[in-house]
């Protein structure tokens, strides 16, 4: 589904009609704990949402029984709060504050370090890929939602890494029956299905009064739920879960503005609006740190009181941060105007012509961690009003 020109660009990933269906089975809820064990055969690690810190958060997963039955999330601009549930869904939650980013983009990493022989002043380098004792850990995801599908491959288009390949982590998606209140992932064509995007992950879920309807992927899915007990599809059941995911996509809580917004965007530089949200913004960078897209980073060299060994570490960074846009002489943004108005440019206007997508996935994180509650689609909506108000209105004649 895709309503918003400027929205995700979907159509890269649709299979084309000479394609056969993907297999199809049916697992029972209990068969969960089967497929985390299959998972760690094959030599993955599998992290899923826990409950943690009283959120939805993402966590090794030791035993089925880990994951959040009975628990959902009810979010709005600035709240987000667990709630109980009745019919004990694993997955009945909308995403919590992390996103699957922290595993593909780690926040801390170490680059490289360098050690001087004293005796010699001769410098050995060592990179992080070539560090022998730290081994690769191949990760499962569990109820990866299709707007964080979608995000992990915008995020490694951004960093210009090759689309997963067999050595990537194993993702088990899980489409959408129930949205958030800050979800607009239908506007943004990204969700809330992603059963026709075949090869972007592994294994696609449905969840259906304790028994998941499974669509395979990949090979590796193939092979995975060859080893967990599982039944064929019974009649109407293919069905009932589609109607339930579209279903999902008439019941967002919000919705981008049906409008090029990189054509928006490029017009309103100079927009009231943004001085209206900059008397709101408190350039913390919350929006920044829980959005699944945002990639930029900070460098800093580090060294032990010898001054024989350094290291260069990468961190993430905001582009909130007044120090982000520094250069000689000072920063290029030093106004909360200039530095909000660049991340939503960048993310809804300029991403398209860096990386040629949206840099929003329509997850409605920044939504419900802004701790004022700014709404990206009430701005958005708003920059929309006065670039029409503002538009010269023709008379009958066509004059105007």
């Amino acid at each position: 589904m895709r309503t918003t020109v400027g929205s995700m660009d979907a159509t890269k990933t649709v299979p084309t009609g000479t394609q056969a269906p993907p297999r199809r089975a049916v697992i029972a809820a209990e068969a969960l704990d089967d497929l985390l064990t299959a998972l760690r055969m094959a030599g993955f690690e599998p992290v899923g949402p826990i409950v943690g810190a009283g959120a939805i958060v993402l966590d090794g997963l030791s035993s089925a029984a880990d994951l959040p039955h009975g628990r959902g999330s009810a979010t709005a601009p600035g709240s987000y709060r667990l709630t109980e549930r009745a019919d004990g869904a694993v997955f009945g939650h909308s995403g919590g504050p992390q996103s699957w980013k922290q595993f593909v983009h780690p926040a801390r990493r170490r680059l490289f370090s360098a050690d001087r022989d004293p005796a010699t002043g001769d410098i050995a380098l060592r990179d992080e890929a070539g560090d022998a004792v730290r081994p690769v850990t191949r990760y499962a995801f569990i109820g990866v939602r299709p707007c964080d599908l979608a995000a992990i491959r915008v995020l490694n288009q951004a960093l210009r890494r090759a689309p997963e390949a067999d050595d990537g982590p194993f993702i088990v998606a899980v489409e959408c029956t129930e949205p958030g209140a800050t979800c607009f992932c239908a506007s943004a064509g990204t969700g809330p299905g992603c059963a026709d995007r075949v090869g972007e992950f592994d294994l696609a879920l449905v969840e259906l009064d304790r028994r998941f309807l499974v669509t395979v992927g990949s090979a590796r899915g193939d092979a995975i739920l060859d080893a967990v007990p599982h039944s064929p599809v019974p009649g109407g059941l293919l069905e009932t879960a589609r109607s339930a995911v579209a279903d999902a996509a008439g019941r967002m809580g919000r919705t981008l503005p049906a409008t090029d917004l990189r054509v928006l965007l490029a017009r309103t530089a100079d927009a009231e609006r943004w001085d209206d949200v900059a008397s709101r913004c408190l350039t913390c960078g919350n929006c920044t740190m829980v959005c699944p897209t945002c990639f930029c980073t900070s460098v800093e060299d580090t060294t032990d009181l010898s001054g024989d060994h350094a290291e260069r570490w990468e961190s993430w960074d905001s582009c909130f941060d007044i120090d982000y846009s520094y250069i000689h002489g000072g920063s290029v943004r030093t106004s909360a105007k200039s530095r909000y108005r660049q991340w939503l440019t960048h993310k809804f206007g300029t991403w398209h012509d860096q990386f040629g997508t949206s840099g929003c996935v329509g997850c409605g994180r920044c939504i419900a961690w802004c701790p004022v509650g700014i709404d990206v689609t009430e701005e958005l909506a708003a920059l929309g009003d006065e670039t029409t108000a503002a538009a010269p209105v023709a008379d009958s004649d066509g004059a105007r």
